[in-house]
């Protein structure tokens, strides 16, 4: 039933994309299936590694490799701890840890941006990065057929952000097809960057140990193979949503490979790693004061729904709601959540997490998500399916962000990328609902 539920799910996605394609005689079936393909093998191999490994010892082994990085992602956010901990002592320990005060977001979870932004500069200072988007995307060219470009841009993303991944392709986004750059648009959409998705193994491995009783590195373990998996899945499902969205019909002049063009401004891995802690320290405050002013409005919108509902009676006209922007969000969503796989007892929360995503962004939701985890208000193939669908920047104000961002490199692509913002969100977010089907199908 969960399988024939998901498959459904699957051709809704697809069929609400060919909805929005602009040429649906054109789209290449065979890169869809393809993508498919891909996205289906690795959530095999992520999410029923064991089964396989317990079939033919061989079939497992990337569920073992993939576990190694996962638990490497749990010993490095150990680092940042290490880190926080000597500037603000107790207050950075997460609960569970020994000599723990409490939960602290500001202590516990922001300086994971801060390092991982540092991490991150390292690597691509001394090209190892480089090295393993570039082989990954020769990868996904050659089994896809997509340009050398799009292909770049979009696995750049699984490691980088929706502005950063855009440097490794300068040269020749001026001279890209419409089709690329919604693609690149939808990449950046689809995807998170690293820093972030750190924040969110913290945040919800201390939710789920919590809820849970178990270790806290049982659950940034759990979560972290979640996210890492959402993450690699979400690049083929970028490129199969925003190519049946807007088929390519002309000739990418990237059509084979191409060379990552990444300048290095930074003297040496000392200076890289300082002028990337910089940039995180921006980043995360830039996060907390977003937080801050996000959530405060959500509950100044909710205290006035509130009120509506008491004068209207619509409070007490239904049994255990409550009209909020949350609320509203959910039903309105719920039907979506359900036809994807999501069980009907979560699909109004699922609803309202997915709604929250969009018209807020993806670091509210999983706040909510992680609240709902320690209330245990969810299934695990619900919270499974939540990780996997909020795991993008599709919302609204990545427009701006991506005119900004991806127009300041190429000025004369700015009115293609306002034309294609709201699609870009569409497709993001089918990409990401697509990842989150599959691992409901496969759970």
């Amino acid at each position: 039933m969960e399988l024939f539920r998901g498959i459904i799910g699957m051709i809704a996605i697809i069929g609400i994309a060919l909805a929005f394609s602009n040429n649906r005689r054109m789209v290449n079936w065979r890169l869809v299936g393809t993508g498919l393909g891909i996205q289906f093998i690795l959530a095999i191999f992520i999410l029923k590694g064991n089964d396989m490994a317990s079939f033919w010892g061989p079939l497992g082994w990337p569920k073992a490799f993939f576990s190694w990085v996962s638990s490497f992602f749990v010993v490095v956010l150990d680092f940042t701890t290490a880190g926080a901990e000597f500037i603000f002592g107790d207050l950075a320990k997460s609960p569970g840890m020994e000599g723990s005060i409490g939960h602290f977001f500001a202590f516990q979870v922001l300086p994971t941006i801060v390092f991982f932004a540092s991490l991150t500069a390292l690597l691509y200072h001394y090209g190892i990065l480089q090295k393993v988007v570039d082989f990954m995307s020769r990868g996904m060219q050659k089994l896809m057929g997509t340009s050398g470009a799009e292909s770049l841009s979009v696995v750049a993303n699984i490691f980088v952000g929706q502005t950063e991944s855009p440097l490794v392709i300068k040269p020749y986004i001026n001279n890209m097809t419409r089709s690329e750059i919604l693609t690149v648009m939808t990449g950046g959409m689809a995807t998170i960057a690293g820093g972030v998705m750190a924040a969110y193994v913290q945040m919800l491995g201390n939710a789920y140990s919590i809820a849970q009783g178990v270790s806290l590195d049982v659950g940034r373990l759990m979560f972290a193979e979640q996210l890492l998996g959402a993450s690699l899945m979400a690049a083929p499902a970028a490129l199969v949503i925003a190519k049946i969205i807007y088929p390519e019909v002309e000739e990418p002049v990237t059509k084979g490979n191409v060379k990552m063009s990444v300048e290095k401004t930074d003297a040496n891995g000392i200076d890289a790693a300082a002028s990337g802690a910089g940039v995180g320290l921006k980043l995360a405050a830039n996060v907390g004061a977003m937080l801050l002013a996000f959530i405060a409005l959500l509950a100044m919108g909710n205290y006035f729904l509130f009120e509506i509902g008491e004068l209207t009676g619509l409070n007490r006209a239904f049994p255990n709601f409550e009209l909020t922007i949350e609320s509203l969000l959910g039903w309105i969503i719920a039907p979506v959540a359900f036809i994807v796989g999501v069980p009907w007892q979560d699909a109004v929360n699922m609803g309202s997490l997915l709604g929250t995503k969009v018209v807020l962004n993806e670091f509210v939701a999983y706040l909510q998500l992680a609240d709902m985890v320690e209330q245990g208000l969810l299934t695990p193939k619900t919270i499974t399916m939540a990780t996997f669908a909020l795991c993008g920047f599709a919302n609204f104000s990545s427009i701006a962000i991506q005119i900004g961002g991806i127009g300041g490199l190429a000025p004369s692509k700015k009115s293609q990328l306002a034309s294609f913002g709201l699609l870009a969100v569409l497709a993001g977010s089918l990409a990401n609902l697509m990842t989150a089907t599959i691992a409901g199908m496969l759970f």
